[in-house]
């Protein structure tokens, strides 16, 4: 249910400007016995502003959203004239227009005054009883101010709500909830691909509010940071932080309404402004070595520490990276979520903890991090028992770093098989014993395929290796600390990569990964997808204006078609002249040559890079 133009403070409702309706409402105007005459559609009218005219071309000194009062008594005398000057109030948009009866007009207005004012929609009321238009503009300039009073209230409100959000460190969630609350309005989270990554229905139909939306935001275009689309109906503003903008926020405000109030500008910039700073935000509770660990590999990734204030504070830890020959590692699980005792599956072993085991399978809001730090001391456990030096740490809500700092570039195989084994082996030591009543196989194993004998499960060798849980990757190996940051993300992106790979390596280098998989973990990369909507943007909001072509299809089939028009027209089920007619369309469209081999090269990495961020 959209609300008009409102404030909402402390669970009331208190509208900015009253309608055309309240101000009828008032006492004064109902001292003057009013009666409407035209315009019942235009009731609901904001009223800005209350003025007296006598002068038939007042509509040029009005701005819109004024009740107009007058006696008549300069209004034209034909028919044409009334007209025009009827036709020039609703031009302006004027809320409505009351005549006081007894001057000019004694019966009633003119029949042609109320049959221009109906078809205009504009509300056309008479006073049958004189009444002190000065008691009318005083009694709703008092409602208006007042209204505006209680604006600036929720306005403060606002920016109290939204600095403890920032102080709290509210999931994306939770901001968007009390936004929504707060405008009485659906409310979208989207990155640059236009994904979803988080809503507020506001007590609507979710299903139908993300039905098509990347199509639907795509049509969603207006100018400047922050701007209201009266053609779709969203107030949008871009969420980023330190020059890097990676999403948009949306607030739905119905375009039969007039243009959103300053106070749900202000709302969503601020809500932006919190969503931009939690990314920003890292907290963990983790103990002081753990801490200063987190802040070096930190200060590392992000630049915001010089490298040679990094190699004293981790020499002071008794970590050299000095001269060393560094490489940057990255141990993830395959799956993002925890599973509860009662569905884990066969391949997901324990928490590694030596000394006993922490349940962190259990189910509940703690089982996420509880599996990370676990995953955590199993990575600095397994850096003591290959016997290396490292700086560990997690790295986001799914990954543990490790920077290596090894003494001889020809070590790096050597060391980073040690460290996978170890590994293995302090999950593997962590791990409960299997149930007496299941046939015994390794707990990293895959679940057995349906209709396999136990027999046949029993009968794999011993020593075969179980498909891991985990994936362990590593990045290219550098020789100085300033470097380290580079083998660190080139980890951290083919860990992401690797998680879907059917093999099981011990330890997975960038050639393991494709094309393919290296866009795939770097969807997430504002970038990539602006270079996404560089490339395929005009195409992309072409098909979203006309959903039965897709023409996005026909350029995959040629592409992948190795630019055969007639291998393409046959795999997209095209005639080969309707074939070539679509291909020409596209390539006016993307202002292409489509026999360009760089130019083709570039649009179909771009699908790549687009299949992998519509991914999840």
């Amino acid at each position: 249910m959209w609300l008009s133009a409102t404030v909402v403070t402390q669970g009331s409702v208190s509208p900015v400007f009253p309608t055309v309706r309240e101000v009828l409402d008032l006492v004064p105007v109902r001292n003057g016995a009013p009666r409407l005459v035209a315009g019942t559609a235009g009731l609901d009218r904001s009223v800005r502003w209350v003025h007296i005219a006598e002068v038939p071309d007042i509509a040029t000194l009005l701005g819109g959203g004024e009740l107009v009062l007058t006696t008549g008594i300069g209004l034209p005398g034909d028919d044409a004239g009334l007209r025009e000057f009827i036709g020039a109030l609703a031009d302006v948009g004027v809320s409505g227009l009351v005549v006081e009866l007894g001057r000019r007009y004694v019966s009633g207005v003119p029949r042609v005054m109320a049959a221009a004012a109906e078809r205009r929609g504009l509300p056309l009321i008479e006073l049958r009883r004189g009444t002190p238009f000065v008691r009318i503009t005083e009694a709703v300039h008092a409602l208006i101010v007042d209204a505006q009073l209680t604006e600036l209230r929720a306005t403060e409100e606002i920016h109290q709500r939204f600095t403890e959000l920032s102080v709290e460190g509210a999931e994306p969630a939770e901001v968007l909830r009390q936004a929504a609350e707060l405008a009485g309005c659906p409310m979208v989270l989207e990155n640059l691909s236009r994904q979803v990554l988080a809503y507020d229905p506001a007590g609507e139909n979710a299903e139908l509010l993300l039905d098509g939306w990347e199509r639907h935001s795509r049509q969603i275009r207006p100018p400047g940071r922050t701007a209201y689309d009266p053609d779709s109906g969203w107030l949008v503003t871009t969420v980023g932080a330190r020059g890097q903008d990676w999403g948009r926020l949306l607030l739905r405000w119905p375009a039969t309404e007039s243009t959103p109030p300053t106070r749900l500008t202000i709302l969503i910039e601020r809500a932006a402004s919190t969503l931009a700073l939690g990314r920003l935000i890292r907290r963990d509770a983790e103990g002081l070595e753990r801490q200063i660990h987190r802040t070096l590999l930190t200060a590392l990734i992000d630049h915001t520490r010089p490298v040679d204030e990094v190699a004293l504070r981790a020499k002071a830890l008794g970590v050299v990276l000095d001269r060393r020959h560094l490489v940057g590692v990255v141990v993830r699980h395959r799956a993002d979520e925890p599973a509860g005792d009662a569905g884990t599956p066969d391949d997901e072993p324990a928490p590694a903890r030596r000394g006993g085991r922490r349940d962190t399978d259990a189910e509940g809001p703690e089982a996420g991090p509880a599996r990370l730090r676990d995953l955590a001391e199993a990575v600095s456990q397994a850096v003591r028992d290959a016997k290396l030096t490292a700086l560990t740490s997690p790295l986001d809500d799914q990954a543990v770093g490790a920077l290596l700092a090894l003494p001889d570039p020809a070590a790096e195989e050597k060391a980073l098989s040690a460290f996978a084994a170890a590994l293995r082996r302090v999950r593997l030591d962590a791990a409960p014993a299997a149930p007496a009543a299941r046939p015994a196989r390794p707990l990293d194993a895959p679940d057995r395929p349906a209709g396999r004998t136990v027999a046949s499960a029993s009968a794999r060798p011993v020593d075969a290796p179980p498909r891991a849980a985990i994936v362990v990757a590593a990045g290219s190996g550098v020789g100085s600390l300033r470097e380290a940051r580079r083998s660190l993300i080139e980890a951290r992106q083919v860990a992401e990569a690797a998680r879907r790979d059917p093999r099981d390596l011990p330890c997975y280098r960038l050639p393991h990964v494709g094309l393919a998989g290296l866009l795939h973990l770097l969807r997430d990369e504002p970038r990539l997808q602006t270079f996404v909507e560089r490339e395929l943007g005009p195409l992309l909001a072409y098909d979203a204006q006309h959903p039965r072509e897709q023409l996005l299809g026909t350029l995959r089939a040629y592409l992948e078609q190795g630019r055969n028009k007639s291998a393409g027209a046959a795999a997209a089920h095209l005639s080969r002249p309707a074939f070539y007619e679509r291909l020409a369309r596209i390539g006016r469209i993307l202002d292409a040559d489509l026999d360009s081999v760089d130019r083709c090269l570039s649009l179909h990495v771009a699908l790549l890079a687009l299949d992998a961020v519509r991914t999840p």
